[in-house]
């Protein structure tokens, strides 16, 4: 009786360090890739600013064959919606744009399923001689449950994953455009 109890003690305080540990985590998480397109940043931009595009380099477009997509508000830049409902590997969520120059397209990112979460997207273009740079970065605010799934699940290298493969997409989509122009 007694190892038990000294067993349920040291369990408890060990829960107790993990809870203490995670909520001293960061209140917020980024993560960001970058990637070098061979291509101008004008003809970059509108892979981006119009969501009916994405299809041609988005990671998130092809996990699900019956994704349901609406789009609504403008149909480019600023004001433009973007909803959709998949299966269990994409989920549910809504992006606007809210702001964009011809370097920079910021999207209010809203997720409903598989979890609940408010963030923001950011694309930003940086010429660079006759290639362009583009980041796709995302940020936003950690509750306390994620700060404890942070802990187990590695999210930046996730995600991360998932920007890089985007942003490969993105620059042989837009590198075979400017092919095809010339």
């Amino acid at each position: 009786m007694f190892y038990v109890g000294i067993t349920a003690l040291v369990a408890a305080l060990a829960l107790a360090g993990f809870l203490i540990y995670a909520s001293r985590r960061p209140d917020t998480f980024r993560v960001a890739r970058t990637a070098r397109v061979n291509a101008p940043a004008e003809a970059i931009f509108p892979l981006i600013n119009d969501y009916r595009n994405w299809t041609l380099w988005s990671p998130y477009e092809h996990r699900d064959p019956a994704l349901k997509r609406t789009f609504s508000g403008a149909a480019s830049g600023r004001g433009a919606v973007y909803a959709w409902e998949g299966n269990k590997n994409v989920g549910s969520g809504r992006m606007e744009i809210v702001d964009t120059t011809p370097n920079r397209i910021i999207i209010k990112l809203d997720f409903f399923k598989p979890f609940k979460a408010n963030n923001i997207a950011e694309f930003t273009l940086e010429p660079k001689g006759g290639a362009t740079e583009v980041t796709w970065a995302m940020h936003g605010p950690v509750p306390f449950i994620g700060k404890i799934m942070h802990l187990i699940i590695d999210c930046d290298k996730m995600i991360g994953k998932d920007f890089a493969d985007g942003l490969a997409s993105m620059k042989a989509a837009a590198e075979r455009q400017v092919s095809n122009a010339a």
